[in-house]
């Protein structure tokens, strides 16, 4: 009788815990953690999100086209500066005309080895900008503030003080278009993010604002009665 009783015990009590564990919460499902999509794996079409194609090179392709079409820019304005000596200009704009060559030649040299570093295509330095395929044929395409053919050859053509004037008023142009080409870089989003670009960008945007006051002032001086 006692081996029964204690038998039902144990019975009711494997039911008691039977029932309460049916009715026990479950515990929750653990997600496994998303991973944040690598920059390898971003949408390249995407001009502002970052891409590296080399450890520790980082770059947009808004960084890249800028450098890209930097060059070109530099390039026509080293031939420009390469005329003074031969066209009759002044000792202070051929002083100019030296700076901006020795400035510009390094500069270009930096913004290839940046491509290079990062797998991109490197441009031929041109002074009609850069080469477009359109309609079966190539087109040169300006960079904000470049010279057109037609002015390139004014200049070509100018000699003496008309040299020093003309040479002032496209270089104004010219350096002005530079500018223009760092502010669109910098309202990228994401853009110049890579402290080389950003570096170069904004020295770009000094030194070439500077130099516009100086050659504003220069102009100023070639003016009658001034």
């Amino acid at each position: 009788m006692r081996l029964h009783s204690s038998w039902i015990a144990v019975s009711l009590l494997a039911g008691l815990a039977s029932t309460a564990c049916s009715h026990a919460p479950a515990a929750p499902v653990q997600a496994s953690p998303q991973q944040a999509p690598s920059s390898a794996h971003r949408n390249l079409s995407d001009s502002a999100g970052p891409h590296t194609l080399k450890a520790g090179y980082p770059y947009t392709e808004a960084d890249v086209r800028f450098m890209s079409h930097m060059i070109g820019h530099h390039a026509q304005a080293l031939v420009m500066a390469g005329w003074a000596p031969s066209h009759g200009a002044s000792p202070s704009v051929r002083t100019l005309a030296e700076r901006i060559i020795n400035g510009q030649q390094d500069e270009i040299v930096s913004m290839q080895r940046w491509l290079r570093d990062r797998g991109q295509p490197v441009p031929e330095p041109s002074d009609t900008g850069m080469k477009m395929q359109m309609h079966g044929a190539d087109h040169a395409m300006l960079m904000p503030g470049m010279l057109t053919e037609a002015q390139m050859r004014q200049l070509d053509q100018a000699k003496g003080p008309e040299f020093d004037r003309l040479f002032l008023t496209f270089m104004i142009q010219h350096h002005r278009g530079a500018v223009t080409m760092v502010k669109d870089l910098f309202g990228t989003n994401g853009a110049a993010q890579d402290e080389k670009v950003f570096k170069f960008a904004n020295d770009v945007n000094v030194d070439q604002s500077t130099e516009i006051a100086r050659m504003e002032r220069m102009l100023a001086a070639l003016e009658p009665g001034a």
